[in-house]
């Protein structure tokens, strides 16, 4: 059933439904046919011992997206559903709803643990819509572009790049790639059959020899150099680790070039906390209080309590955990400021209780 049906029959539906709207009982025949953002995963693919692509068809609810761009997955989980973000692996193509994201398992990762071992094709997810700028430039066929990754940092860039082929680009393209070796290299086939005159890409290794004509060892200005000597003139992005991003930006930096260089973190680089910050951290709404150490977020600190705030990217991004602070004062964990008054809204997912704190919550 198209998603134009389906709403036509919501509209038709809703008077008849009471108490509950037309779109809960559809959803009961078919989850997909719901007016909230559904999808199914239609197959896995295993790319390296703890990493796996999820392949998802959406419904119609859910508004797609460009390559490079995250979407917020939720997945119930033992009864409590929790969101994480993903970036799209894949594009969107035009008249399609089939997307991919690609998750590496992290240690200690509810949610990633559970997606590497647990889920199937054929299991449902939520979705929410797609956000962030680290996408290709509207006008591609002549631009000549840099990507520069590491570890799962591949995943957005993967979808750029497969973007580019999908549209038979113009664009020339130079990739450099790192990873700890050849056996957790996450597309490593894939990034191999698309090297090509005007797609140059190049892997380099961390932790073992390169093979292959390949490199070996950390990111540095020579080994750009080396594979790109033309990398000022380029659009640049660069997605992984924070020593990565942080070598990256500095070059740029240094080259007065910080414009052309578009940067996607999966892990903020957290500011020092001095010994013996933190506090008991009050939930008002939920009636509980719990110690709370300077350096876990407040978000974890909720979680930890029992507790299931909404919240997006968890990187203090998205802006979907805000929680309004009732009394004391939190730590910004990226700059270590320390902050707030009563009613202010603070992002609980970068911040860590300062003292005695209370939140709306």
């Amino acid at each position: 059933m198209v998603a134009s049906t389906v709403k036509k029959l919501l509209r038709a539906g809703d008077w008849l439904a009471t108490p509950l709207n037309a779109a809960r009982y559809l959803e009961t025949i078919n989850p997909l046919w719901s007016d909230h953002g559904r999808g199914r995963v239609e197959r896995l693919i295993q790319e390296t011992p703890d990493t796996v692509t999820l392949v998802i068809r959406a419904n119609g609810a859910w508004a797609g997206g460009e390559a490079g761009q995250y979407v917020q997955l939720g997945l119930d989980i033992d009864g409590v559903r929790y969101w994480r973000c993903y970036s799209l692996a894949s594009p969107v193509q035009p008249g399609s709803r089939e997307f991919s994201v690609t998750v590496n398992r992290l240690d200690g990762g509810r949610v990633s643990t559970y997606i590497n071992d647990c889920l199937r094709a054929g299991d449902l997810v939520h979705l929410k819509a797609t956000a962030g700028d680290f996408v290709l430039p509207a006008q591609r066929d002549d631009q000549k572009l840099l990507f520069i990754s590491a570890g799962s940092g591949v995943t957005p860039v993967m979808g750029m790049l497969r973007q580019l082929i999908a549209e038979r680009s113009g664009a020339d393209v130079v990739m450099l790639h790192f990873s700890p070796d050849y056996a957790h290299c996450i597309f490593h086939d894939e990034l191999r059959a698309s090297n090509s005159e005007q797609r140059r890409i190049h892997l380099a290794v961390t932790r073992e020899d390169a093979r292959d004509g390949d490199l070996a060892g950390h990111f540095s200005a020579d080994m750009l150099e080396q594979v790109c000597p033309d990398w000022r003139s380029r659009q640049a992005y660069v997605c992984g680790p924070s020593s990565l991003m942080s070598a990256v930006s500095e070059l740029f930096l240094g080259a007065g070039l910080s414009s052309q260089l578009k940067q996607e973190a999966f892990v903020l680089k957290r500011a020092e906390v001095p010994e013996g910050a933190g506090g008991k951290v009050g939930f008002v709404v939920a009636g509980k209080q719990v110690d709370a150490d300077g350096k876990t977020s407040l978000l974890e600190v909720a979680e930890g309590a029992g507790l299931t705030p909404e919240h997006g990217c968890r990187m203090g991004i998205c802006c979907g955990c805000l929680a309004t602070l009732k009394e004391g004062q939190v730590r910004d964990l990226n700059t270590g400021e320390v902050f707030g008054e009563s009613g202010e809204k603070v992002r609980i997912c970068v911040c860590a209780a300062a003292g005695d704190v209370s939140l709306e919550l």
